[in-house]
């Protein structure tokens, strides 16, 4: 940190399922941000796509109200840096220079690598995962096959199409089947904070499911439902991450759906766990393997299952971007571990710093012989 204030941009909203959990969790990052160290811009994404900016973007999206507020953009053009206000006759003004841009943006859109290839090619230091990071991260199928490639134990799960659903259902839920008994928990694969995941206990339930998944996202998946705690760690670091303690995670409802999340009263979290010892050291060590796993930076919320009956542990998924809510996981876990959010949020601005400056240590150009 320099005596000077840093320009952050901190954007949220999104084109996403999971618009509606931005904003709540743009609203406790911005909280976080001190104003005598930071100069902060907010970028508002309004569900059509629409950047915004402005001096309260925050309450202007949650109306839906567009008024008052200025288009704005970033160009991937590091040469034409900072955030541009655009001004009629669609000409582009520089608004603000930029150090740092803070996502707060989950699902498609924002947590799949998509802006994040924007703010490389921009140039621009960011909090969070890169674009590798990112993707394998956000898509379920995906990281469960290289969880198992780095012998991490996940449930069973098959990865089925909207393509299927739509032109062979009757196949597609034969090929669902195969993963295991009833219940079966059926998934969008690149969706987070439980949007379009149901429980299916039958074939009906399995349709159902299916289509309602296929809305959400063109890959689903399927797996095999256990009797089951669910534990989630935090983890925060770049190339030597940290893991948090483990946390408990108790739904008011049959599973974690987003009803029980964030409108569930019943539901609650406790931290740390009421695991054994060695337990909890297993589940940190396989959070820490994942994160180096999928070459993640900043932060990452890993959430695990702890079967009932067996004591096995498997690792469930992996979110990059996750809830910064009251309410969320990851900023309680790091307050219970001894990191308050104003801290927290200092040090992931300081490690996509970091990881900023590695991105600039590399070459761009060859010289034969250099």
């Amino acid at each position: 940190m320099t005596a000077s204030k840093l320009n952050v941009a901190v954007v949220f909203g999104g084109r996403s399922g999971e618009h509606a959990v931005s904003l709540m969790s743009a609203k406790f990052v911005l909280s976080m941000l001190d104003p005598a160290k930071y100069q902060v811009t907010q970028v508002g994404i309004s569900k059509q796509g629409d950047w915004w900016t402005g001096s309260d973007v925050l309450t202007a999206l949650q109306a839906e109200d567009s008024a008052g507020l200025q288009p704005a953009t970033l160009l991937p053009d590091p040469t034409r840096g900072g955030l541009k206000r655009i001004e009629a006759g669609e000409r582009l003004h520089t608004l603000s220079d930029l150090d740092v841009v803070f996502p707060v943006l989950h699902g498609t859109f924002g947590e799949d690598g998509t802006l994040q290839g924007l703010l490389e090619m921009a140039g621009l230091a960011y909090v969070g995962a890169g674009v590798l990071g990112s993707a394998a991260g956000m898509d379920k199928a995906l990281f469960a096959d290289v969880m198992r490639a780095n012998n991490i134990p996940v449930v069973n799960t098959v990865l089925v199409l909207r393509s299927e659903v739509e032109n062979d259902i009757e196949a597609t839920v034969r090929v669902a089947e195969g993963v295991g008994e009833y219940p079966l928990f059926v998934k969008p694969a690149n969706l987070g904070s439980s949007v379009g995941v149901s429980k299916a206990h039958n074939r009906s339930d399995l349709v159902e499911a299916l289509q309602y998944a296929a809305q959400y996202d063109r890959r689903m998946v399927v797996q095999k439902g256990h009797k089951v705690r669910e534990i989630e760690v935090a983890v925060l670091g770049n190339d030597q991450p940290q893991a948090s303690q483990c946390g408990e995670i108790i739904p008011g409802a049959e599973f974690y759906s987003y009803e029980a999340k964030y409108h569930d009263e019943r539901s609650r979290s406790a931290i740390p766990a009421d695991i054994p010892a060695e337990t909890a050291e297993r589940i940190r060590a396989l959070a820490i393997q994942a994160y180096k796993a999928v070459d993640l930076a900043g932060l990452a919320r890993v959430d695990f299952f702890l079967d009932q009956e067996s004591g096995e542990v498997y690792l469930n998924e992996l979110n990059t971007l996750p809830g910064f809510t009251q309410i969320s996981m990851y900023p309680q876990l790091w307050a219970a571990s001894g990191i308050p959010g104003g801290e927290l949020v200092d040090r992931l601005i300081e490690l996509a710093l970091e990881r900023h400056a590695q991105r600039g240590a590399q070459r761009f150009d060859y010289t034969r012989g250099g």
